[in-house]
């Protein structure tokens, strides 16, 4: 079984300010919403969240393999006395996926490249692009592999857009983490439905512990 999750953070409240000022501090909570051993990565998917700003707004969704239970959030972060989120089964939207189905969809991702940093290392080092060019390409060149095109207009342009774009830096483990981010918005055509549903419960890209990978769909205007 899969879920979708939201939560509504308050964000008038101290702790909501101290969450989303951190994404290590985030990681923790969502992780915390969930028995030890169910957010381990397996077969059903893996924990995917990702924060959406939207007019005065401020969104937490999750996708999992088990119910999660926000009560820490919403004693911290959220409206005690109203319902700040809703959970729902994945399913009915996994099985409506066919090919040629068109979806709008939103991805925050870490858009990287891998390299050597220098001709003598024998390891290669993990690399953000920056430029929403780049970004752009790092997306398109990934899509077959996930099971879907960015769908083309009567321009023959990819129908895809890139908002939010920003860098986090955090200290973890004695060294400091640099995530480089990018919010795409835009039409998917389904090429390969399994292959599509494994992307939206299990992630595209790397930093996924970290608010990065999580695709989500919604009817295509």
């Amino acid at each position: 079984m899969t879920y979708l999750t939201r939560f509504e953070f308050n964000t008038a409240r101290r702790g909501s300010r101290t969450l989303l000022a951190s994404p290590q501090r985030l990681h923790a909570a969502v992780l915390a919403a969930f028995p030890a051993g169910q957010a381990v990565p397996g077969e059903q998917g893996r924990v995917l969240w990702r924060l959406d700003n939207k007019q005065n707004q401020t969104l937490l969704y999750l996708v999992s393999p088990h119910r999660p239970d926000l009560t820490h959030l919403v004693e911290d972060c959220g409206r005690p006395s109203t319902q700040t989120w809703q959970t729902r089964e994945y399913a009915p939207l996994l099985a409506r996926l066919t090919v040629g189905g068109r979806w709008a969809f939103r991805l925050t991702a870490n858009p990287v490249r891998s390299t050597r940093k220098d001709e003598n290392a024998s390891r290669s080092q993990r690399f953000g692009h920056v430029t929403v060019a780049q970004q752009t390409q790092w997306l398109l060149s990934r899509t077959d592999k996930h099971g879907f095109t960015v769908f083309e207009g009567d321009s023959k342009e990819p129908d895809v857009a890139v908002h939010a774009r920003g860098m986090s830096k955090f200290a973890r483990q004695g060294r400091t983490v640099t995530i480089a981010t990018a919010t795409f918005e835009g039409t998917l055509e389904v090429v390969d439905p399994d292959a599509l549903r494994h992307a939206l419960v299990h992630g595209i890209g790397p930093a996924k512990g970290y608010g990065c990978g999580l695709l989500t769909l919604a009817a295509a205007g």
